[in-house]
């Protein structure tokens, strides 16, 4: 588990033109998805805006989100989550980095991964979808894999459940808490990542590695 450090409060801020970078927490939209493994990216955008005193609000029409902003000018960070389901990310982020005019290299996805140790972090720019519906629906939107992807493991389904079955259930009361925990750390991760994302990366390996290294 990552150390964290009390953080002064921020004021709330609307979304403005122009940010500097963008976050985005994929998900599938309404409560039957609450607390799925498929949301974790959400909850880490969620988390992440309420240490920042953020809440998320509507976003362009033409976008089709819901948005928070934090900072001001080339520090500026676009928080952004789509109002669709997860296969149809792709024209939501492609949309909000149109407006904005915010590059690829500037955005950070967060996601659910089954490849991952369910507990393991990583945190990587390019590489593959690894059968994300929600990241290959942004890659496809783009048309370059060439953006930074925060990855939570979830594990492999077990016995010879389907996985697209296994992501949309919630977790157990036993895996819950080191969900939340992973989460929190994950926050802590996407905080680090707006202003030094070299370190942002080693702070994620910290929980991608095996217990006896």
């Amino acid at each position: 588990m990552l150390l964290r450090k009390p953080r002064p409060a921020k004021k709330r801020k609307t979304p403005g033109s122009s940010p500097g970078q963008i976050v985005v927490g994929l998900r599938n939209p309404g409560a039957d998805y609450e607390g799925t493994r498929h949301n974790l990216g959400y909850e880490v955008l969620a988390e992440t805006l309420r240490r920042c005193d953020l809440t998320l609000s509507r976003g362009p029409s033409r976008i089709g989100g819901m948005m928070a902003v934090d900072g001001a000018g080339p520090d500026r960070t676009l928080y952004l989550v789509s109002n669709g389901y997860m296969n149809e990310s792709g024209g939501v982020v492609a949309a909000a980095l149109a407006y904005y005019k915010i590059a690829a290299a500037d955005m950070l996805v967060v996601h659910d991964d089954i490849d991952l140790p369910f507990g393991r972090l990583r945190l990587q720019v390019g590489g593959g979808s690894g059968g994300h519906n929600g990241v290959r629906s942004v890659e496809r939107a783009l048309g370059s894999p060439e953006f930074s992807r925060l990855k939570l493991g979830v594990g492999r389904p077990p016995g010879s459940q389907d996985p697209a079955d296994y992501v949309l259930r919630r977790f157990t009361k036993r895996e819950r808490p080191e969900a939340d925990s992973m989460v929190q750390d994950a926050a802590d991760v996407v905080e680090r990542w707006r202003d030094d994302r070299a370190r942002a990366q080693e702070m994620a390996a910290l929980r991608d590695r095996d217990d006896d290294a």
